[in-house]
């Protein structure tokens, strides 16, 4: 994927994050975002909403710190969403969340981002999922345009039968993914609706581009792969990568502060590298 002259502002990560605060979406009940970034004079920056993992069933605010840290220092302004959880809300209740954030962000995006601010998706693990259905969302409801959506080490297989997660779990009895899949669908049905399970989506064609993140160690390696490979096939521009086999995700993403995540110094130049390939150029 080209790198293009964009009038997205990217600093440098070594300038210091503003303070996150605290924003409500409006609704029954409000939803908690947690701002990360600012936004930049006289430009724009990127305006991600952010889902962090989790297994569709715990995970907060605080746990998805890391990523919505490397985003923000990546130059983006990120939004992180306190979704509602399995089981108490089962699918679809979290997607709709993220659609409703979605929204409103866009609405706001000049008060938080500037008014030409791109807009993101991004989560890690089930956030991944999530991201990957609010993507599909937004384009079968035709708004709000999205300028990409980024996946990190994404939960996309209810079957739980990839070689990757086999090797992770070895001899182990109990899986957190499948059962936090378990928690999340309300039956078989939700197993083939491309909302629920982004990985079988039918069609793929119309989504905005992707950055797709997996470790060579990690659980979800060969579902990410080959969501990337179906984008592909689609005509979507993907860009992935297989980070080094120490990586420990998804866990390690929500156990570490950023600047320990493992391969924190290559998510950032991914991230930031995204960013600037995926927004037009400033007019002529």
């Amino acid at each position: 994927m080209p790198i293009v002259q964009s009038m997205v502002s990217t600093p440098s990560s070594s300038a210091p994050l503003a303070p996150a605060q605290t924003l409500w979406v409006p609704g029954t009940p409000p939803l908690e975002l947690r701002v990360w970034g600012r936004k930049p004079r006289g430009g724009a920056a990127p305006l991600v909403l952010h889902f962090h993992g989790g297994a569709f069933v715990s995970g907060d605010l605080d746990s998805g710190a890391c990523l919505a840290e490397l985003l923000a220092s990546s130059g983006a302004v990120v939004a992180s969403l306190a979704y509602p959880l399995a089981p108490a809300h089962r699918f679809p209740d979290a997607v709709e969340a993220g659609y409703a954030a979605l929204e409103w962000l866009h609405k706001q995006r000049t008060r938080l981002a500037g008014s030409t601010a791109p807009l993101f998706l991004a989560g890690e693990e089930a956030g991944g999922n999530l991201a990957a259905a609010v993507a599909l969302m937004a384009r079968d409801r035709a708004h709000p345009p999205l300028a990409g959506q980024i996946l990190v080490a994404p939960m996309l297989d209810p079957c739980n039968a990839t070689a990757s997660l086999r090797q992770t779990m070895g001899e182990a009895t109990g899986c957190k993914w499948m059962d936090g899949w378990q928690q999340y669908l309300r039956g078989p049905m939700d197993a083939e609706h491309p909302y629920a399970v982004p990985g079988r989506a039918q069609r793929l064609a119309g989504l905005p581009p992707a950055l797709i993140l997996t470790g060579g160690d990690d659980p979800m390696r060969d579902e990410a792969l080959a969501y990337a490979e179906r984008l592909r096939g689609a005509g979507i521009a993907v860009h992935s990568g297989v980070l080094p086999s120490t990586t420990g995700w998804p866990d390690s993403l929500s156990e570490q502060p950023a600047q320990e995540c493992p391969c924190a110094v290559e998510v950032r130049e991914h991230f930031r590298a995204f960013f600037q390939a995926a927004t037009p150029p400033p007019p002529s």
